[in-house]
């Protein structure tokens, strides 16, 4: 909104020129963003703690989660809308990208507060059904990736890593691909969410890191140079990536062990659809295997335990997620936390190598 109020004047104040250069207004929207953060935040903690809005704790969890009764829940509004004021207020919302990424995050945060209000109301852990849950997730993604292809710099081809030349054409197929992606994320996110800060730090290592991708898939010559997709005008979500990154680091100041309130779902599962859709858009799809590396093992880790104990009738690990069997192997929550955050960057550097062995 300031870009298009104030870029235009910039012929009258010289000074206005630096809203053209993509590197400022990510900066301000991730200065704005964390701004926002910190001052709605106390508000936000103080309003769920009168309005009772409590984290129900699992009968199976841990028995050391005994302790986290009662701390608020639907965090993650905080975060979702820090990164969508700053966002609209900083970026350009012409720009179709962005508006599909912002619909997107904003839809599935929608799903995740139903989800997030059904279990506070039941005073339970189980909210939405699965197919309630999958459902609108599917429509979601699907119809955000028809207006994708429905652009003309925008195609149906799929960048595979280290192999420059390989770029299969999928067609229609994109649509279920795509949607992979974006619910995949979303659900992947949603798993780790399980500890004190454990899902928002490899969130913000991923945002950090497809901000960078999606701004040399923007530039003509970086992406050449790079042999990656280029994508004409997507450089402009690096405001929405550093402005995710910046709602990320605000909401961790009140999350960060002991929690004063938690994510849940409207955070965990508008984040992760953030990531997808990012993925999407910056045709590096399957990419985000390797940048949100932590979050795939925590998925696989349940699909293997469930797997496993239908087939076989025993459990590989002692507690699905994965964070939850290293709790139950007696590792304090703030160790596993960390050294979950140290594997997502070093999952993340790996993926940025990625771009130049092709």
């Amino acid at each position: 909104m300031l870009y298009l109020l104030l870029f235009p004047l910039h012929t009258t104040f010289p000074v206005l020129n630096v809203f053209r250069y993509i590197t400022f207004r990510a900066a301000l929207a991730a200065l704005v963003s964390l701004l926002l953060a910190f001052v709605i935040g106390p508000y936000l903690i103080r309003a769920l703690k009168e309005w009772q809005i409590r984290q129900p704790i699992r009968d199976d969890g841990p028995d050391r989660h005994a302790g986290k009764a009662g701390t608020p829940t639907m965090g993650g509004t905080l975060i979702v809308l820090s990164l969508v004021l700053s966002t609209v207020l900083v970026g350009d919302v012409t720009n179709v990208y962005v508006l599909v990424a912002l619909a997107v995050t904003v839809a599935f945060a929608a799903i995740g507060l139903i989800d997030d209000f059904l279990k506070v109301r039941r005073e339970s852990s189980r909210g939405l059904g699965m197919w309630s849950k999958l459902i609108p997730q599917i429509a979601v993604a699907s119809a955000a990736t028809v207006v994708l292809l429905l652009q003309p710099d925008f195609s149906s081809t799929v960048a595979v890593p280290f192999f420059k030349n390989v770029r299969p054409e999928l067609g229609l197929w994109y649509v279920p691909f795509a949607v992979v992606v974006v619910v995949g994320a979303s659900n992947a996110v949603n798993l780790t969410d399980g500890l004190d800060g454990l899902a928002i730090g490899p969130v913000m290592t991923a945002a950090a890191t497809y901000a960078l991708i999606v701004y040399l898939a923007g530039h003509v010559k970086f992406a050449e140079y790079l042999q990656i997709p280029h994508v004409s005008r997507v450089g402009e979500l690096t405001v929405f990536c550093a402005a995710v990154v910046a709602a990320g680091l605000g909401f961790l100041w009140f999350n960060t062990y002991p929690a004063q309130m938690f994510m849940g779902d409207v955070g965990s599962l508008g984040l992760g659809a953030a990531l997808g859709i990012l993925a999407v858009i910056s045709k590096n799809e399957i990419l985000l295997v390797v940048v949100g590396g932590v979050f795939v093992v925590e998925a696989v880790s349940v699909i293997v335990q469930v797997a496993s104990f239908k087939l076989r009738g025993k459990r590989v690990f002692r507690m699905a997620p994965i964070h939850h069997h290293y709790e139950l192997k007696g590792w304090p929550e703030p160790q596993i936390i960390v050294r979950f955050w140290i594997v997502s960057i070093i999952c993340a550097l790996f993926a940025l190598s990625t771009l130049k062995l092709r």
